[in-house]
């Protein structure tokens, strides 16, 4: 047991996560960036530069990556770079037959200290790009969705009781704005995490590395991954601290709060068909019970719920990992880089789910138009006219079962102006339906 890799099978957990392949990967892009530059600048001999850097990028390019490294170690992720260096140097003495020492070769001027902080961004904005994607589709779906269904009357409920109607639209819009102020924010931290500590070494100061080293490992990074990342300055601002990764996580802690309570409420409005709102209709295809014969759950939504609970929990791990560290280390990368890049990747999985939850809403438009003028807030256009303690008896008529038609043609309104009352333009918008000029001298 003469390798680290053995050797951190004894100390580290036996369980628990494992560092994701995204992170893995960028890793392994680090150090063909690595072993370009320093062949460069005449730190490595060509022939032992170019094997690394071509072994580097096999594992990089790979359909697949390691995913034996497990989370919980060495805080500052000493473990995953050094377990990394260990096997790129083990593949290039296996095909090309040079001799190679895993710290000395492979992680000259590096650290782990600049590398895993450096490789945790990196990941986080690979995976952010496949989000980005599933929220503007998203946000496009809402908005039409919200269009189609602007003149649909809802029922409104505040605290679950009646409350004046608004549209379906309505309902779809604020969603689709919320999520759209989520996909600008990520936006800004992506720009953020582009910035890496590299080159930083032990402290931030880049001793043992060449001069010139940062320049050409960020060209070289440039070349392999097609993204413009950039050096952080100074470079300890990236290693003692992850606050644009926190700044991220908080960002996604808020789309899962939108999610959970856009999933909420497609639930309700779907309860039923018969004891329920039954406002909506999901096109739901998978059984939902396994007793009740023709159930229908909705299992998307329910998902999203859990996934949306998940993320909130790993949220307060990565805040957690934060905290750890003093001084010129931050001691908990590992836990920062699984927390954040888990809860990209299953917020991206629910975003897809979402999506398709929205497509397949259908309004029940008689049903809601129906409850949405049962509401026994609607005796709230009539304050203004009468005010507010009248209005109040008279919302005993409608709880009794009477309708605001019966009320206000009770009260002298001609069908005329009963329909123009609780037309949707005027249930629905700035004014006061029930005090207009023809109606004053009632």
């Amino acid at each position: 047991m003469n390798s680290y890799t053995e050797k951190a099978q004894v100390y580290f957990l036996d369980r628990g996560p494992k560092v994701p392949c995204e992170v893995i990967k960028e890793v392994y892009a680090i150090k063909y960036a690595a072993a370009r530059a320093n062949t460069d600048l005449g730190l490595l001999p060509r022939d032992l530069g170019e094997a690394i850097a071509r072994t580097a990028r096999t594992l990089y390019e790979s359909a697949s990556c390691r995913g034996d490294i497990i989370v919980l170690q060495t805080g500052s992720g000493t473990g995953i770079n050094m377990i990394i260096n260990e096997e790129i140097a083990r593949r290039v003495m296996e095909r090309y037959g040079v001799t190679v020492h895993p710290n000395d070769h492979v992680n000259l001027g590096q650290s782990s200290n600049d590398v895993i902080p450096s490789a945790i961004r990196m990941a986080a904005v690979r995976s952010l790009k496949e989000l980005d994607n599933a929220l503007d589709e998203l946000k496009t779906i809402l908005y039409n969705k919200s269009q189609e269904y602007n003149n649909v009357l809802k029922p409104g409920r505040t605290h679950l009781r009646d409350a004046l109607p608004t549209t379906l639209g309505d309902w779809l819009y604020s969603y689709a704005v919320n999520i759209s102020l989520i996909h600008r924010n990520l936006s800004n931290v992506l720009e953020e995490l582009k910035s890496l500590p590299l080159g930083g070494t032990a402290v931030g100061t880049g001793v043992n590395s060449h001069p010139n080293y940062r320049e050409r490992a960020f060209y070289y990074l440039a070349e392999l991954t097609g993204i413009d990342y950039r050096p952080r300055n100074p470079p300890s601002s990236g290693m003692r601290l992850v606050t644009d990764i926190v700044l991220l996580s908080g960002v996604i802690r808020a789309l899962a709060t939108i999610y959970y309570r856009l999933s909420q409420d497609i639930r309700l409005m779907y309860s039923g068909p018969n004891t329920g709102f039954n406002e909506i209709t999901l096109l739901m295809e998978l059984p939902g019970s396994s007793i009740m014969p023709g159930k229908k759950n909705p299992v998307r939504e329910e998902s999203i719920m859990q996934a949306a609970s998940y993320v909130l929990g790993l949220d307060y791990s990565l805040v957690q990992s934060s905290l750890l560290g003093e001084l010129e280390l931050g001691m908990g990368f590992p836990l920062a880089g699984y927390t954040i890049i888990e809860s990209i990747k299953v917020m991206e999985s629910a975003t897809r789910k979402l999506i398709e939850s929205a497509k397949s809403i259908v309004p029940n438009i008689d049903r809601m138009s129906e409850l949405a003028l049962r509401s026994t807030a609607l005796i709230t256009l009539l304050s203004p006219l009468i005010g507010y303690e009248n209005a109040a008896k008279l919302a005993n008529r409608l709880e009794r079962g009477d309708n605001i038609v019966e009320v206000l043609a009770s009260m002298g309104y001609s069908k005329e102006e009963i329909e123009d009352i609780l037309s949707i333009k005027n249930l629905t918008s700035p004014g006061f339906p029930a005090r207009r000029n023809y109606k004053d001298t009632r």
